[in-house]
């Protein structure tokens, strides 16, 4: 079966950064698994994979277009420390944000005096991934998998919806 909309992936993969800095990899770990169209993936990603099929290697480089975007430095910002009264803020934390479009995550990039520097940009936003993928095994997605937007394994999904 090829890879189509609606279909179950399973595979291993590794992405690398530009600057061939590994980012993640499953070769060692149990594969990922999930249904295309459900936006699981990057764009860049999921239309690579499409009409591949079980046994194929895939290597393909995504832009930040396709992938996490582009950075918007308008999106790094100082706010308080006030605002986190209660917390020893260090940098790397990740935080929810209220903001007019709803909540965001911002990841805290610097820490001054009477100041945080938060940046709201996803991580990988502005950077070219490099994917090495190799599809294992692809199916045809349950109507319950459709209709709760996730792969079940054997049993179900181990949860109620």
């Amino acid at each position: 079966m090829k890879i189509a909309q609606n279909t179950v992936v399973k595979m291993h993969y590794s992405v690398l950064d530009g600057d061939q800095n590994s980012i993640d990899n499953t070769f060692d770990e149990e594969p990922l698994e999930f249904i295309i169209g459900t936006g699981f993936l990057i764009k860049g990603l999921e239309d690579a994979l499409i009409d591949k099929q079980a046994g194929d290697q895939v290597s393909v480089t995504v832009e930040p277009e396709q992938g996490y975007g582009l950075r918007n430095d308008n999106l790094t910002q100082a706010v308080p420390k006030s605002m986190f009264e209660g917390i020893d803020v260090e940098v790397g934390m990740q935080f929810r944000a209220t903001t007019d479009e709803g909540e965001q995550a911002v990841i805290v990039i610097g820490v001054e005096d009477e100041e945080v520097i938060v940046d709201g940009n996803h991580p990988l936003a502005g950077i070219t991934l490099h994917f090495d993928v190799e599809i294992l095994d692809v199916r045809a997605a349950t109507q319950d998998e459709l209709a709760h937007g996730h792969v079940h394994s054997e049993g179900g999904c181990g949860h109620d919806h």
